[in-house]
């Protein structure tokens, strides 16, 4: 955390850049960047999914592998997909460490579920 100039706490850069990619790559769909076609996360695969744990496993999967694979600047230690309580999303947490620093964080990624009508 760095001191803003009035005072407040703001996230260091690299931590607020590396959240931002993870954002990323969790949000794009493989195939959906025309240059780098297998960029991107398979997240979007279970948009239609039951929520139980075969879809929370596959969740973690695809965020682990997508994290791994695009984001060189932090190791992975955990994800873990937990149903929200509105039932029609899920959490997905992320917890990693930036190699350069070795500080650890997590951070939270709401996916959203269609629900079964």
């Amino acid at each position: 955390m760095q001191l803003t100039v009035q005072g407040g706490l703001q996230l260091s850069r690299d931590r607020r850049s590396l959240e931002e990619s993870i954002f990323i790559i969790l949000g794009t769909r493989v195939g959906e960047r025309v240059y780098r076609p297998d960029f991107g996360s398979r997240l979007h695969e279970l948009v239609f999914a039951p929520l139980n744990d075969d879809t929370l496993l596959l969740a973690q999967v695809y965020a682990r592998d997508a994290i791994q694979q695009w984001e060189p600047r932090l190791t992975v230690e955990a994800v873990t997909a937990t149903p929200a309580p509105d039932a029609a999303s899920l959490n997905i947490t992320v917890s990693y460490r930036i190699r350069q620093s070795h500080h650890r964080h997590s951070l939270v990624y709401p996916f959203y579920l269609t629900p079964a009508e």
